[in-house]
């Protein structure tokens, strides 16, 4: 069944909640970009009307397939458009005979190739896209991915939504994210990657997304924008009701001139744009992989406004090192108190003297088994506003005691976790296996566990680095949202 658009009526409705969708360009030939935007289709299970069109073919992929658009027997909603540049002219004035509300042109080698002609000609299609009252997404962009009405630009796109609202100049980086982002249990309500942004650009995504019901926080990445007065008022809006997490890309000379080749966008001073982020209240990051990071606390804790961080697990120099790591991302990492201190001294009388912030359970030795009653204490005192566990493959345990205790540990993290006292992260390091190095117990216990943590919505990163990054970035958020409400 094809999700019922919203009542508002806006214009992205039509991207993301599509009654019919023609994919213009549509081939038998698996090299093709019409050939997997319809093959995205059909495996997501998207129930609306598909209209493949090739002037030379019957059927593809068994569906009935129409020479042109003008001979498709409805309206439609959607154009999908995978023909060459000059193709794309002729398809609107088709697009208007079938009252097309939005197109997506994948196509691309228009003005980010800087010729003349290329850019003249993506003039003369925005002029005639406005003349026609056809709105266009991209060209030079891979387009939607609406999991609600099974529609995507990817394979391994899972078909369940969730809340995360993505608004991407570029399609390859935006399809990292949402794979990676699915190893950690992480759905998206909406994603777009919207290329030169030739008419619907950043703002306009911003905008909807702000106001859809289904978004709770907005990810976006950002290489130039068209109206930076309406960008701020947009990006302002966005992030006084959702948190927003963003890239600016061509931060560096080398990334300013990747960017003119990639989107035609001009990237402007990097220190404008931190400016911006700031005044905004955009937590800014500098990559995908710090994005997830982010994206996977605020999927998973509540509100977290202090800093004081308790480090729990890894050897003596990982404590360390671990606690250096906090204090340099900007955490603090109290000493036990006297309360705590005399709670552990009746559990471990032998060793509660030795025992600090962060916790180095390499120390413990026949006292090991009391590791959870220990997070316990942690995470009911009130000296602590988060707790880290540390859980690595370093263990000197033979494989099959260690595999016990790592997957007891994580029982017992999950367990904390839902108890909700406090918020908590967990860390799983171990070495970079290569391929056979997976058949390892070790390896695949930690693969299995990690994905247990992302059932759980337990948010668990692979160095403790990254961990206390996101942590500072993610405090800091709620620190300036209490203060600038």
């Amino acid at each position: 069944m094809v999700p019922v658009k919203p009542a508002s009526r806006h214009v992205l409705d039509y991207a993301f909640y599509p009654g019919s969708i023609a994919v213009v360009g549509a081939s038998d030939q698996t090299l093709s970009a019409g050939y997997h935007f319809l093959k995205h289709l059909l495996d997501l299970g998207y129930a609306g009307k598909i209209y493949p069109v090739n002037p030379k073919k019957d059927s593809i992929l068994g569906v009935k397939t129409y020479p042109g658009l003008k001979d498709v027997p409805c309206e439609v909603d959607l154009v999908i458009c995978c023909v060459s540049t000059d193709r794309v002219l002729p398809l609107l004035d088709e697009c208007k005979i079938k009252n097309v509300k939005i197109v997506h042109l994948f196509t691309a080698r228009l003005g980010e190739t800087g010729r003349p002609q290329a850019l003249e000609l993506e003039n003369r299609i925005k002029a005639a896209a406005e003349r026609l009252g056809i709105n266009l997404i991209g060209p030079n962009c891979m387009g939607i991915y609406s999991p609600e009405s099974k529609i995507s630009f990817g394979y391994g796109m899972p078909a369940e939504p969730g809340n995360i609202g993505v608004v991407f100049q570029s399609g390859g980086a935006a399809a990292l994210l949402v794979q990676d982002c699915v190893l950690l249990g992480l759905r998206f309500s909406k994603v777009l990657s919207y290329g030169n942004a030739m008419q619907i650009d950043e703002s306009d995504i911003l905008d909807y997304l702000t106001n859809d019901e289904k978004t709770g926080v907005i990810a976006g990445y950002f290489e130039g924008v068209r109206d930076g007065r309406r960008f701020m008022m947009s990006l302002s809006a966005a992030a006084r009701n959702k948190p927003v997490i963003a890239i600016k890309g061509g931060r560096g000379k080398a990334g300013t001139r990747a960017v003119a080749s990639h989107t035609a966008a001009v990237a402007g001073s990097h220190n404008i744009w931190d400016t911006a982020f700031q005044q905004a209240g955009v937590v800014q990051v500098r990559d995908v992989d710090e994005m997830i990071g982010l994206l996977s606390l605020f999927n998973g804790l509540p509100p977290v406004a202090g800093r004081r961080v308790g480090i729990i697990g890894g050897g003596g120099g990982k404590c360390v090192i671990a606690a250096d790591l906090a204090e340099e991302a900007g955490l603090t990492v109290p000493p036990l108190s006297t309360e705590l201190k005399n709670k552990l001294k009746e559990l471990v009388p032998s060793l509660w003297d030795w025992i600090g912030n962060p916790i180095d359970f390499s120390i413990w030795g026949d006292e090991a088994h009391k590791a959870a009653q220990v997070r316990q204490l942690l995470s009911e005192d009130p000296g602590f506003d988060c707790l880290l566990m540390h859980l690595s493959d370093d263990n000197p345990l033979d494989d099959e005691w260690w595999t016990a205790i790592v997957r007891m540990d994580v029982d017992n993290i999950i367990d904390l976790h839902r108890q909700k006292k406090k918020p908590v992260i967990a860390v799983l390091s171990g070495a970079r296996p290569g391929y056979e190095d997976l058949r390892n117990i070790r390896w695949k216990t930690i693969s299995e566990q990690r994905s247990k943590l992302a059932v759980a919505k337990v948010p668990a990163f692979d160095t403790t680095a990254e961990a206390v990054r996101a942590l500072a970035k993610y405090v800091g958020y709620w620190e300036r949202k209490r203060y600038n409400p």
